[in-house]
């Protein structure tokens, strides 16, 4: 006890940190263009995840946790430096960088709370009534496609596994959508040089489709391009179509699977880090691109307004070499509906 006295009459009683806060107060509008959200969605998110923000300090006074999803939202939104972030709020980048992945991680562990795979009957057929509306492609509980985000080059053996095909270094992130664009199912965690047919095949929802499927009628299929095996709980296009209803099987097909797309670039588009680098360390990165599909579902959930995507759409589909087995429920597909 006198030890502790000593050393506590002893210590420097550190002065309080006044943070310089620099930014101007803005209308609903500039608010939602500069931070994607409303200053009652960023309440809402604020109150989701303050437990893991607030925790007690004796350097100075902690940043209020809305303040750090502001700090947080503002760089996800920007994909600006932290430095510019950090210069333009009056913060010093080592707070926006705790501020950051403080936000991430938090997201990171409520993300099976707006991530969620449909596990009811009713929720599947849900999701496959609104595929069946777009182009009437039976049966699809899900669009699947990988999809790129570039991180800077990691330090380390393994730096060359983060090269892809289009020689960047990168993330790929498999997600899966429903007809609403919101995520089903998000895999962040495999560097850029891995293929989307490996990412799925050892991801807890390949492993779950492998083993659990009871097949088209009960559980429905997942559209895939041809990066993917056909199976019987995921089906591709044809490569090479022979007849009629395979020609219009592939139109319905691509026309369906483009939700997937545009949910990717709506969701790239809504949050700007996605778009160009993050420079930080690939587990760092990881965290934040999922911390921005949690984010992407809660904006679906609070209606945030979404610029639509005019983003063209092939109607070839894309041509990669893979083994293709099981085929009978596409054959049945197209036989059923298509001919």
């Amino acid at each position: 006890m006198a030890l502790r006295l000593i050393y506590n009459v002893g210590r420097r009683h550190e002065k309080e940190r006044v943070y310089r806060h620099m930014e101007p107060e803005y209308d609903d509008n500039e608010f939602r263009d500069r931070f994607r959200f409303t200053k009652n969605s960023l309440q809402f998110i604020t109150d989701l995840i303050e437990p893991n923000l607030c925790r007690p300090t004796l350097r100075s006074h902690a940043i209020p946790a809305f303040t750090q999803v502001q700090l947080a939202l503002r760089y996800f939104a920007s994909g600006s430096p932290m430095r510019v972030i950090g210069d333009t709020m009056g913060y010093h980048i080592s707070s926006i960088s705790r501020a950051v992945m403080d936000v991430s991680s938090a997201l990171c562990n409520i993300s099976q709370d707006f991530i969620q795979w449909p596990e009811t009957q009713q929720q599947k057929n849900k999701i496959r009534d609104g595929f069946y509306d777009v182009v009437h492609f039976p049966g699809v509980v899900g669009t699947i496609d990988g999809t790129h985000v570039r991180i800077q080059a990691p330090s380390g053996d393994n730096e060359y596994a983060f090269v892809n095909r289009k020689g960047f270094h990168s993330i790929n992130v498999q997600g899966v959508c429903d007809h609403t664009g919101k995520f089903l199912n998000v895999v962040a965690n495999w560097p850029g040089s891995c293929h989307d047919s490996f990412i799925f095949k050892t991801s807890n929802l390949g492993r779950y489709m492998e083993t659990r499927h009871r097949g088209y009628d009960m559980d429905g299929v997942l559209l895939g391009d041809s990066g993917y095996p056909c199976k019987r709980y995921i089906v591709t296009p044809y490569l090479r179509p022979n007849s009629e209803s395979q020609v219009r099987y592939n139109k319905a097909h691509v026309k369906t699977r483009a939700i997937v797309e545009r949910c990717f670039g709506w969701w790239k588009r809504r949050f700007n880090i996605l778009h160009g680098e993050i420079r930080t360390k690939p587990e760092k990165a990881v965290k934040i691109i999922t911390a921005c599909a949690v984010l992407h579902n809660i904006a679906l959930k609070l209606r945030e307004q979404m610029e639509d995507d005019n983003q063209e759409v092939n109607d070839v589909p894309v041509v990669r070499n893979h083994v293709d087995e099981r085929r009978q429920v596409r054959e049945h597909i197209t036989r059923t509906y298509f001919s």
